[in-house]
């Protein structure tokens, strides 16, 4: 019996072993995907797959939605003198980007994040240009694409619209929901209810504090965008949870 039971104990270490040296440890969050050293477009599928080749922890994209809902994967309110949120899904889907891919909807994103799990998929939700309850909309299409695909459990959210974060936690209550504006007090995110803070690192370099007050929550401490070698030394050194930035081959390499 003690015999079999050791074995049954040893089988279950190895496993959960295994399971913890295969997840993705690192601190690198692509900023818009792997693009600026690679030669794919910001934003891009090619840039996603890009990220996910270098092994970052996760790839961070911006999500906007068309005059007649359907949402899009794009920086800006406006590509090509387009606005995104007053032209129609048939309009977008003519659009090229700059390495000739068509402008890429939300779905086909996702569908191309979810053939793998080590890199997480970072969804900002766009605050709308022509309504409140148009970013309240958004953050709910993201949220049902997100199941639709059954991506949740790579998934993360960031959004400056706090009513936003609240949405999608009210939504989607065990996804990762972090605050991007800078303006709310670590206790405060607590409250709230969300798992942590995004912050511009002019914001936490001035409130040093609210690194150790997040990590005293058991809240996560993201910082963007930290594209300076000194500077990500120097988050490193800070013990954030996560740094976004245009440079994470550099990243990759000083973090290691």
């Amino acid at each position: 019996m003690r015999k079999n039971i050791f074995i049954i104990a040893a089988t279950l270490f190895c496993l959960i072993t295994s399971e913890g040296m295969s997840q993705n440890k690192n601190k690198v969050i692509a900023h818009r995907g792997a693009w600026k050293n690679t030669g794919a477009t910001e934003n891009s599928i090619a840039a996603l797959q890009h990220a996910i080749d270098l092994g970052c922890y996760g790839s961070e994209f911006d999500v906007h939605m068309s005059a007649d809902s359907v949402l899009y994967v794009n920086h800006d309110h406006t590509i090509k003198g387009t606005d995104i949120e007053k032209a129609t899904s048939q309009e977008l889907s003519q659009i090229k980007l700059g390495n000739g891919e068509t402008l890429p909807t939300l779905e086909a994103y996702l569908k191309t994040g979810s053939k793998q799990k080590k890199t997480r998929l970072i969804l900002e939700i766009k605050t709308s240009s022509v309504s409140k309850e148009r970013s309240l909309a958004l953050a709910a299409k993201c949220v049902e694409m997100v199941k639709k695909l059954k991506v949740e459990k790579i998934t993360d959210y960031i959004a400056f619209d706090f009513d936003v974060c609240l949405k999608v936690k009210e939504l989607a209550p065990k996804a990762h929901v972090e605050y991007l504006n800078g303006d709310k007090t670590p206790e405060e995110i607590k409250s709230a209810g969300l798992d942590g803070i995004d912050y511009h690192f002019n914001v936490l370099k001035k409130k040093e504090n609210y690194i150790k007050e997040i990590r005293d929550l058991k809240l996560t401490t993201n910082v963007w965008t930290v594209n300076d070698e000194a500077m990500m030394k120097y988050f490193l050194e800070q013990g954030v949870d996560y740094i976004t930035t245009n440079e994470p081959e550099l990243l990759l390499k000083i973090s290691k």
